[in-house]
C-alpha cells in the first residue's frame, strides 16, 4: 500500500538532468572509442572496436540499472544500507587477495569479469552517512559522538582501500564525507580545526610512499623528468597546447597513439582537448557543471532530510572526481588516478555512477516545487 502510495503521488523526474547525463554519456562512448582504437589493435592486437564494445555493453547495464533505481523509493536504502556496508566491507578484504595489476590490488574477477569494490564503497558510504545523519541529526553538532564518529566510520572504508594502494578513491570517500558532515549540520569551527589534520594526514601518506612522492614531486616541476615519471603528465600538456581553440579534429589525436599510455582512461580528457579543442572541453566542463548544478537543486527540493543528504552525497561524488580528474589532467594538481565520470572507460565505474544517477532521479520524482 505504502509503495503504491508513492509511486501516485512522484511526479516527473529532471529531465534536465536526464538528457545532461545521457548526453556526458554519449560523449564518452565517442571519445572512448575514439582514444582507445589504436592503443587496442597496435597494443592489444585486437580489432580497433575492442573498447567501444566493452563500453557500450557496460553503458547499456548501467542505463538499465539507472532506470531501475530511478523507479525505486529511495527510501528503500535505508532499510539496506547496513547489508550493503557490511558486504562492501566484505568485498574490500576479498580484493586484497586477488591478483595484483599495475602494482595494485583494485580488482575482484569473476569468470571474464572484473569488478572493482572501491567503486561501491563510494556510494555506501553515501547511503551509510545519509541514513545516519538522518537518524541522528540532533546530535550532528557533538565533536566526538558527531563529526569525529563520521569521520571514524568513513575511515575504515578509505583505510581498506588504501591498503588496495588507491589514495584517489580513500581521499574521495572522505572528501564527501566531510561535505555531508558540513552540510548536514556540524560544527562549522570543528569542521575547520580538522581540515589541517586532514592535509597533514594526506602529505603524510604522500611522502611515505616512494610512487606518490615521486608523483608529487612531478607535479612540482614537471619537466625534471619528463621521459620517465612525468611521461604521462608531459603527454596530456601537448596533447592539449596542440589541441588550440577548435582542435585537430575528432579521431586526428596524435598523443593517442602509442605517446599516452591508456588514453581511454584516466587521461581521456588530454585527447577531447586535443581533438575537440577548448571548445569541447568548456562544453564537457559546462556539461558537468550543469548537472552539478541541477543534482544541487534536487538536495534542496528534498522532500525529507534523508533526501537532501543522499542526493547531496550523490552529487559531490561526481562534482569532486570531475574536478580531480580534470586538475590532474592540466597539471593543477598532483597524478593520481582518479576517472572521469561517465566518460573514462570502466565498467564498474559507469554502472554504479548511472545507479546513483538512477537514485538521484528517483529524489527529484518525488522533490517539492519551489514557486518563484
Amino acid at each position: 500500500m505504502k509503495l503504491n502510495s508513492i509511486k501516485k503521488k512522484a511526479g516527473k523526474i529532471d529531465f534536465q538532468i536526464f538528457c545532461t547525463i545521457i548526453l556526458i554519456v554519449c560523449i564518452g562512448i565517442v571519445m572512448v572509442y575514439s582514444s582507445s582504437a589504436y592503443y587496442a589493435l597496435h597494443v592489444q592486437e585486437k580489432s580497433t572496436e575492442f573498447f567501444l564494445k566493452k563500453e557500450l555493453i557496460w553503458t547499456i547495464v548501467g542505463i538499465i540499472v539507472m532506470i531501475f533505481t530511478m523507479s525505486i523509493d529511495y527510501h528503500i536504502y535505508k532499510k539496506m544500507t547496513l547489508l550493503a556496508a557490511i558486504v562492501t566491507i566484505g568485498c574490500l578484504v576479498a580484493v586484497l587477495f586477488s591478483k595484483p595489476m599495475n602494482g595494485a590490488t583494485r580488482w575482484i574477477y569473476i569468470g571474464a569479469f572484473s569488478f572493482q569494490p572501491s567503486e561501491l564503497a563510494k556510494y555506501v558510504v553515501v547511503m551509510f552517512m545519509a541514513m545516519s545523519i538522518d537518524n541522528r541529526k540532533k546530535k550532528m553538532d557533538g565533536f566526538f559522538n558527531g563529526t569525529i564518529l563520521y569521520l571514524f566510520i568513513a575511515a575504515i572504508f578509505a583505510g581498506l582501500i588504501l591498503l588496495e594502494n588507491n589514495l584517489s578513491i580513500a581521499s574521495i570517500i572522505m572528501i564527501v564525507t566531510f561535505i555531508m558532515i558540513l552540510v548536514g549540520g556540524a560544527n562549522i569551527k570543528q569542521i575547520a580545526c580538522l581540515i589541517p589534520l586532514g592535509i597533514a594526514s594526506g602529505m603524510a601518506l604522500i611522502f611515505t610512499s616512494e610512487y606518490r612522492m615521486e608523483r608529487f614531486l612531478g607535479f612540482l616541476d614537471p619537466w625534471a623528468d619528463a621521459g620517465d615519471r612525468n611521461f604521462q603528465l608531459i603527454q596530456s600538456f601537448y596533447a592539449l597546447g596542440s589541441g588550440g581553440i577548435t582542435g585537430v579534429g575528432l579521431g586526428q589525436s596524435t598523443q593517442k597513439a602509442l605517446y599516452m599510455p591508456e588514453p581511454y582512461n584516466d587521461f581521456i580528457f588530454a585527447i577531447i582537448g586535443e581533438e575537440l579543442g577548448l571548445i569541447g572541453c568548456i562544453l564537457v566542463m559546462g556539461l558537468f557543471l550543469f548537472l552539478i548544478l541541477r543534482g544541487i537543486s534536487v538536495a534542496i527540493r528534498a522532500k525529507d532530510n534523508y533526501g537532501f543528504m543522499l542526493a547531496t552525497g550523490i552529487i559531490s561524488i561526481i562534482a569532486v572526481q570531475a574536478m580531480i580528474n580534470i586538475a590532474v589532467v592540466t597539471g593543477s594538481m598532483p597524478v593520481t588516478g582518479v576517472p572521469l565520470p561517465f566518460i573514462s572507460y570502466g565498467g564498474t565505474s559507469m554502472v554504479f555512477n548511472l545507479a546513483a544517477m538512477g537514485v538521484l532521479l528517483n529524489i527529484s520524482r518525488q522533490a517539492k516545487e519551489i514557486k518563484i
